[in-house]
């Protein structure tokens, strides 16, 4: 049996080295960026041991030399010299008044202050931290290491409020431009968060940052690499094996496809995320570990609000400078999808820059789809995964008009504000079902002008589809022969369905469809 207690939830690097939990050692690139710079910022989708790495970062500078016996750094640090250390943590409160983050920072300010010294004159946020950056360097004879957790936790959950946002973005700008004001004052400072506020951004003042979330050299300094997990856990991978009964090989393939694949950069290793992972592990099972601990209702607001169409985000292309940036008043929903870790890096256009962007994982994809139904469909939240089982059963018992009928009643009182763009908000509902019901068939979707073709495969059956919005049923039918859709099945002993459908714009539903057997 393993003896390995996986840190799940536990973010704090000495209380993971006292207590004796699993640690996969990213000493040696912390060590790297600590003697290469001196500003850093760093974005990782949440779970991904950023907070972590701050705790890492700091017991380093306390010169805590003990915590780190027997890692990388031990033998490559000499000094182990001690640091004053500012440490703001951004991940404790909900943001949803102006006042959230003034308690916030004046609550550690005031602790600073304590340590430090006060300087009546110093009233604002901003004048406070610089007054404290000087002090702690000068009573300390050291100049000053500066660690903020979850810098952007107030902007992100102010998404869709623009003022509260930009009440927020008044409040950190100059607090963080502090940091370029002192910079005599500091040795280190490293800032993380989920994604990065673009032109009118909090750090538009501090421009000496070194933002290393797309640099290959950083890749592995949050998250578990193919290498490390073969590295630190081959015992129990086998372990893990025999518990699902399955070899060896078909578990290291689930356990990729599932939690595998984040790139943060074009052509470099995939990434599993950390916490579904050590949960697998820790569970001996699959689940969606990552997906329930924080769920992306700030992104479907965000994919409503700028009528996304959701079949592109299996294969959205964008360049870098997209990624990189998130403006509060950007219509593009895409990078914060992307920071945020539904979607991720797969493939890249050297000439062109252009990076093309899918699902990392099957936890990420199905996770991410299923929660979108009800926001989608006339279904509740309770129901919603018995629907998608109903669905599948009926497809595979060969039984369409039950099919159908429960498809109807998907589009059933769609509210008219929704319908204004109508084709895509059908389109849309058709994705999500048919995307739920291809975790379990084989499905192939296309959509181009006012229609969708569809060919779903079961053992027994083949359902080759054909929509049409304001056609009708009989002509939808008649362009599946005439454009012989049917004919790569000819050979195929499989019972075949061709179904022409129409959806009229005028009762906002499915209309009519016809079978063809």
């Amino acid at each position: 049996m393993s003896s390995k207690i996986y840190p799940i939830g536990i973010q704090n690097f000495e209380k993971i080295r006292q207590d004796g939990y699993f640690y996969i050692d990213k000493t040696a690139l912390m060590y790297q960026m600590v003697k290469t710079g001196s500003y850093y910022f760093l974005s990782r989708p949440r779970r991904f041991g950023k907070s972590l790495l701050i705790s890492t970062l700091e017991a380093y500078f306390q010169g805590k030399k003990e915590l780190f016996t027997g890692l990388a750094v031990e033998k490559l640090e000499k000094d182990w010299v001690k640091y004053p250390i500012l440490h703001l943590d951004l991940n404790i409160e909900k943001y949803d008044t102006p006042d959230s983050l003034d308690n916030i920072l004046d609550k550690s300010l005031t602790a600073w202050e304590k340590l430090y010294g006060a300087e009546p004159s110093e009233r604002s946020f901003s004048l406070r931290f610089a007054g404290i950056i000087e002090r702690a360097c000068k009573q300390a004879g050291q100049r000053v290491v500066i660690l903020v957790d979850e810098y952007d936790k107030p902007m992100l959950q102010a998404i869709g409020n623009e003022e509260l946002q930009r009440q927020f973005r008044n409040a950190l700008k100059p607090f963080y431009g502090a940091l370029k004001t002192m910079d005599g004052c500091i040795k280190f400072a490293f800032l993380t968060g989920v994604t990065k506020f673009g032109k009118v951004s909090v750090f538009s003042d501090l421009n000496n940052l070194d933002d290393i979330s797309m640099r290959k050299d950083y890749v592995e300094l949050c998250g578990v690499s193919d290498r490390e997990l073969h590295d630190t856990l081959d015992a129990e991978l086998h372990e893990f094996a025999d518990v699902r009964g399955v070899t060896y090989d078909k578990l290291c393939a689930e356990l990729k496809e599932c939690y595998d694949g984040y790139h943060f950069t074009h052509n470099s290793i995939g990434m599993y995320n950390p916490f579904s992972l050590l949960n697998a592990f820790k569970y001996k099972e699959f689940g969606s570990y990552w997906f329930e601990t924080g769920t992306p209702t700030y992104l479907v607001s965000l994919l409503k609000k700028h009528h996304y169409d959701l079949e592109r985000m299996a294969h959205e292309e964008t360049d870098a400078q997209v990624l990189n940036s998130i403006d509060s008043e950007s219509t593009n929903p895409i990078p914060v999808i992307y920071q945020s870790g539904y979607l991720t890096i797969k493939g890249y256009d050297e000439e062109f820059g252009i990076y093309r962007l899918g699902f990392p994982n099957r936890e990420v994809e199905e996770g991410f789809v299923r929660f979108m139904l009800p926001y989608y469909a006339n279904v509740n939240k309770v129901e919603s995964p018995f629907e998608i089982q109903k669905f599948v059963r009926e497809v595979r018992s060969g039984d369409y008009d039950s099919f159908f009928r429960r498809l109807q009643s998907f589009f059933a009182d769609t509210t008219y504000e929704v319908i204004r763009d109508q084709e895509l908000h059908y389109e849309n509902v058709l994705f999500i079902v048919f995307k739920l019901v291809g975790f379990y068939t084989k499905v192939e979707y296309h959509t181009s002008e006012g229609r969708i073709d569809l060919v779903l495969q079961t053992d027994k059956f083949i359902y080759i589809m054909e929509f049409k919005l304001n056609g009708s049923a009989e002509e939808a039918l008649r362009q599946i022969k005439d454009k012989h859709y049917a004919l790569p099945f000819a050979t195929d002993g499989r019972k075949l369905f061709q179904i022409g459908v129409n959806f009229s714009a005028e009762t906002r539903n499915i209309e009519k469809w016809i079978v063809e057997a």
